[in-house]
């Protein structure tokens, strides 16, 4: 057998990403989405296939040379609805399982998105944007709303997300023209349809002065456009609903108290359909409902909570501990683990004799398809796209480990040693830092912490105070002490990775993205331990970020306690540019010209004070790039950016 290679920067575009399993009406076959980066084309492209769960056989249903995504099953089984981008924004297509071209059913300016059947496979509801054209770009824009560009997406143009319906027939694939359901200056998303297929349940903020603020309610509208009503009749955060499968109720996700939202678990509840309270069902588990592992390749994107029609039980996401599993609320309210080991279970459906397909990753598998029974045995492994990639390439595989913060504090983490290495050779470490900062690291797969141990390094990483899957009080730690409370949790994982020896001390590099970059900034501001730093789409001056960011203005006040207003001297203690004059380690600064989450001009300043300082610092832009540059960017870019991080590290560690 030939010896494997270290894994390389390249190798990214190698890896292929299973997502979105959905299980047939007759429980016989699952559709799933691939997707892969293409360097010619410097895009993304993903493909929709079919797996025969009873002959094992694995077939493709588009061509793979476009971006295919999300397809929903029509009742009878005989079609897939999905979108693709095959002209630009996303539209509405179809495709029959047993063989045809896909047959588009839209062409709307606004795109398409969440598309969802009827039960009776005779119409399909989505949501796409509605408004004026947008001006011509050298044209001045009239902003009358405060949420008028929204990263990843860019300028909003005053269009709202609206409900649609179209009619289709099942037996020629012909499609009527889209009806408009809702209207109004609001956005209106997740729609769902009630099992007698007379109403759609949807989320939005119905209200005046929705922007400003996080709230949200559960709506229904008849499929004949009559309506809309309030279902949910309590302030809070409402979305994700689903109908029960006799339509009395719905079950939603909401935060566990709105009053903490900058830190709620969000909880499983239950609401009348025909209006009412929501009640919670899973107070009793301290635990966020959803798969919140950070990840630079899985797509796992599906539903969080299957309710089972049979039982009563509801079956849901998770992330404990660094995993993501599935877990199961019994009727009498006990909940308990179904689908567990140290992985990351990334999306689930359930099959119709009670078992499960899922899709998983681990820190040696970017992911593939499962099914396993209804009690998590017999497991079995469907799918291996990545198997021929996987046997060319050597990976590390993680150590646990567990270290007590100054505060006495449980805190969590893993060390990446480079594969095949002596333990007892002295290595340079590189510290990541997660984005978030609700968010975890954990069980699953990142390339990037793959190639920085193949480069040489070990590679610590963990989840510090303020990461989510270790409760709800561990998430809240950090409201209001961004930096001061996680500060001791990073210096006492990096003294537990020291204690397992092998780690030069001399030679330790941070690096973080987003929260995680924020936190870069923060710890070069207060530690002398780095000697060389990436800092990431992130922040420097809280103060004059207010306004100048996308969510922000409604966002702030739960991650730190009180509005700049309030408090601006918090603010400013709480800015790692307050303390730039302390830095001194070389620092590479990566940013996106059109990131709206956190703004570049965070990242000027932060040059513009250390250049004038006299530090070592470089800026690298990246044009025509988001927030998530390291998980959507173009591939060129995406290999540029880790190319940038290994050569920095490679000349100061």
């Amino acid at each position: 057998m030939a010896r494997r290679r270290p894994i390389a920067h390249d190798d990214l575009l190698a890896i292929k990403m299973v997502s979105a399993p959905k299980v047939s009406p007759d429980g016989t076959r699952v559709a799933y989405t691939v997707t892969r980066l293409d360097r010619d084309d410097d895009t993304e492209y993903a493909q929709i296939r079919l797996f025969d769960l009873k002959t094992g056989t694995d077939r493709a249903i588009t061509s793979g040379r476009e971006r295919d995504s999300l397809p929903e099953w029509s009742p009878d089984g005989g079609w897939l609805a999905f979108t693709s981008k095959r002209s630009g924004e996303n539209q509405l297509w179809a495709v029959r399982v047993d063989g045809g071209e896909p047959v588009k059913l839209t062409e709307l300016s606004g795109g398409v998105e969440t598309p969802c059947w009827a039960p009776d496979g005779g119409s399909i509801a989505f949501v796409s944007r509605v408004g004026p054209p947008a001006p011509d770009e050298n044209e001045p824009r009239r902003i009358t709303s405060i949420r008028y560009r929204f990263d990843g997406i860019g300028y909003l143009n005053d269009q709202y997300q609206q409900l649609f319906v179209i009619n289709f027939d099942p037996e020629t694939g012909d499609a009527g023209e889209p009806r408009q359901l809702t209207d109004g200056p609001y956005d209106h998303r997740q729609p769902t349809w009630s099992p007698t297929g007379r109403e759609i349940a949807f989320t939005a903020a119905r209200f005046e002065n929705w922007e400003l603020g996080i709230l949200s309610d559960i709506w229904s509208i008849r499929a004949d456009g009559t309506g809309p009503r309030e279902i949910t009749q309590a302030a809070s955060a409402w979305g994700n609903a689903q109908w029960s499968a006799d339509g009395s109720e719905l079950f939603l996700l909401g935060p566990s108290d709105i009053s903490r939202a900058g830190y709620a678990n969000a909880e499983i509840w239950r609401v009348p359909a025909a209006g009412g309270v929501p009640t919670s069902l899973t107070s009793h588990f301290d635990r966020s409902i959803g798969d919140q592992i950070i990840g630079d390749v899985p797509r796992m994107q599906a539903e969080r909570v299957v309710p089972d029609p049979e039982t009563g039980a509801i079956d849901f996401l998770a992330s404990d501990l660094g995993n993501s599993h599935v877990f199961r609320r019994e009727p009498d309210g006990q909940i308990h683990p179904v689908i567990t080991e140290d992985r990351r279970i990334g999306s689930f459906n359930r099959l119709p004799d009670g078992g499960y397909v899922f899709s998983a990753s681990t820190p040696t598998m970017p992911g593939e398809l499962f099914r396993c029974d209804q009690d998590g045995s017999n497991e079995q492994q469907l799918t291996s796209v990545n198997a021929e990639w996987e046997a060319l390439v050597e990976l590390a595989e993680p150590e646990e480990l567990w270290t007590t913060s100054s505060d006495g504090t449980r805190i969590q983490g893993w060390l990446l040693r480079p594969p095949g290495g002596a333990r007892d050779a002295l290595l340079p470490m590189t510290v990541q830092l997660h984005g978030g900062p609700l968010t975890q690291y954990g069980n699953g797969f990142m390339h990037e912490f793959q190639l920085l141990a193949a480069q040489g390094y070990a590679v610590l990483y963990g989840n510090p105070r303020g990461s989510t899957g270790y409760g709800e009080q561990f998430a809240g730690d950090l409201i209001g002490r961004w930096g001061e409370a996680d500060q001791p949790d990073v210096e006492a994982l990096i003294d537990a990775a020291i204690d397992r020896g092998g780690v030069d001390t001399d030679r330790i590099g941070v690096l973080g993205g987003s929260y995680g970059g924020i936190l870069t900034n923060w710890l070069l501001g207060h530690s002398g331990r780095f000697k060389a730093a990436v800092t990431m789409r992130s922040c420097s001056n809280f103060v004059s970020m207010y306004g100048t960011d996308d969510i922000s203005f409604n966002t702030n006040v739960h991650s730190f306690g009180v509005d700049l207003f309030d408090d601006p001297d918090l603010y400013w203690r709480l800015s790692p540019l307050m303390y730039v004059g302390r830095f001194n380690a070389p620092l590479l600064i990566i940013h996106s010209e059109q990131d709206y989450r956190c703004p570049i001009e965070q990242a000027e300043q932060l040059f513009t004070a250390l250049k004038r300082l006299g530090q070592t610092v470089e800026f690298v832009r990246f044009p025509n790039e988001s927030h998530g540059l390291s998980r959507n960017g173009s591939p060129k870019h995406r290999l540029e950016r880790l190319q940038k991080i290994t050569d920095w590290f490679g000349r100061w560690l």
